[in-house]
C-alpha cells in the first residue's frame, strides 16, 4: 500500500549525498554508444514477409469488397503500413553509424535470437514474428470465402 508522506517527514528520514565518483565534467558529456543494434537481430526478409502479409490482407479485402467508399480507408492503411515499416528502415540506417547489420537469413536460422524468456532457435523466432501477420491474412481469406458462400 502507498501512503502520502509530507516533505518534512521525508527530510527527517532521507539522507542526501553526492553521487559516488561524481566528476563535474562527466555530467555534461554526452554518452555515445558505439555499437547500436536497431534491427532487433531480425533479418530483413522477416520484415518484408510481414509487410507482404499485411498488403496481402488489404489486397484480398480490396478485391472482394472494394467500392468508392473504401478507397480512402485503404489508402490510409497503405500509408500506415509503409510509414510504420519505412520509419523502422530509416531507424536502422540512422546516424551515428550503425556498425551492426541485420542478420542474414542463414545466420538467423542457425543462430536464433535472445528474447526476454530465453533463447529461441531461428524457426521458432520466425514463427513468433510471422504468426500475427499470417493469421490476419488467413482471416481475411476466410471472411472473403464466407462472404462468397453466404
Amino acid at each position: 500500500m502507498t501512503e502520502f508522506v509530507v516533505r518534512e517527514q521525508l527530510v527527517q528520514v532521507a539522507v542526501v549525498v553526492d553521487a559516488p565518483n561524481a566528476h563535474p565534467a562527466a555530467a555534461q558529456l554526452p554518452v555515445i554508444r558505439e555499437a547500436i543494434d536497431r534491427s532487433f537481430e531480425l533479418p530483413t526478409a522477416l520484415y518484408v514477409a510481414t509487410v507482404a502479409a499485411y498488403f496481402g490482407f488489404l489486397a484480398v479485402m480490396g478485391a472482394a469488397f472494394m467500392n468508392p467508399g473504401l478507397a480512402l480507408p485503404m489508402v490510409a492503411f497503405v500509408i500506415a503500413i509503409v510509414g510504420g515499416f519505412g520509419l523502422g528502415a530509416k531507424w536502422v540506417r540512422m546516424k551515428p553509424e550503425n556498425h551492426q547489420r541485420p542478420l542474414s537469413y542463414g545466420r538467423f536460422r542457425n543462430r536464433g535470437i535472445e528474447i526476454a524468456t530465453g533463447h529461441l532457435d531461428g524457426a521458432s523466432a520466425m514463427v513468433q514474428v510471422l504468426i500475427l501477420p499470417v493469421l490476419i491474412l488467413l482471416w481475411g481469406i476466410a471472411v472473403v470465402v464466407i462472404h462468397a458462400f453466404v
